[in-house]
């Protein structure tokens, strides 16, 4: 069976999105980029909500732009491979190739994709994650913690959560974001 991951950027007080935007610095270091890039490159189907498939639909077409570093044309590739899947009731199309759109989140649809997958599975997007965490979906979770704090916005985690989870892995880079694996107990 595959796993579910729930990855984000956070900021040090806990917060995956904010009102204004931006996390805080770190996230656009090539070498954390990379480092996202070589976790992720095994994963063969993203789960989106609309806003996060709308911000990561750019790697459609990211291989295009001129002077693309090669971690950046790395990533591109890799999300290019993958499925993906957004939930949405009000998108009314993608732009991109291997997406499909789903209307409602069906927690037993996921379980059943986790059965069927070959390779681990990502959700993306605080709001949509909120609902795999609730559901107790989410294998593991991936932080990618900045050094800002923004003071509002939607937390990583739902409120009303408890969860006992195992640190699996951690690590500093030069730019003070630091990167922590837990696996759930």
């Amino acid at each position: 069976m595959a796993k579910l991951v729930y990855s984000m950027i956070t900021s040090l007080d806990g917060y995956a999105k904010t009102e204004e935007g931006g996390l805080g610095t770190g996230a656009d270091d090539p070498e954390v980029h990379t480092f996202i890039g070589d976790v992720f490159r095994p994963f063969g189907t993203y789960l989106y909500g609309r806003r996060t498939y709308e911000t990561m639909v750019w790697w459609e077409t990211a291989h295009t732009e001129p002077d693309v570093p090669p971690h950046i044309l790395q990533y591109a590739r890799d999300w290019q491979a993958a499925e993906k899947v957004v939930y949405s009731t009000t998108l009314g199309s993608v732009s991109s190739a291997r997406t499909r759109i789903e209307r409602t989140f069906d927690p037993d649809a996921v379980r059943r994709l986790k059965a069927e997958a070959d390779t681990d599975l990502t959700i993306d997007g605080p709001d949509l994650a909120a609902q795999a965490v609730v559901a107790g979906l989410v294998d593991e979770y991936h932080l990618f913690t900045t050094t800002t704090v923004v003071g509002g916005g939607t937390r990583f985690f739902p409120d009303g959560v408890r969860l006992d989870l195992d640190l699996v892995e951690q690590r500093t880079f030069g730019s003070g974001l630091i990167y922590a694996r837990y696996r759930t107990r």
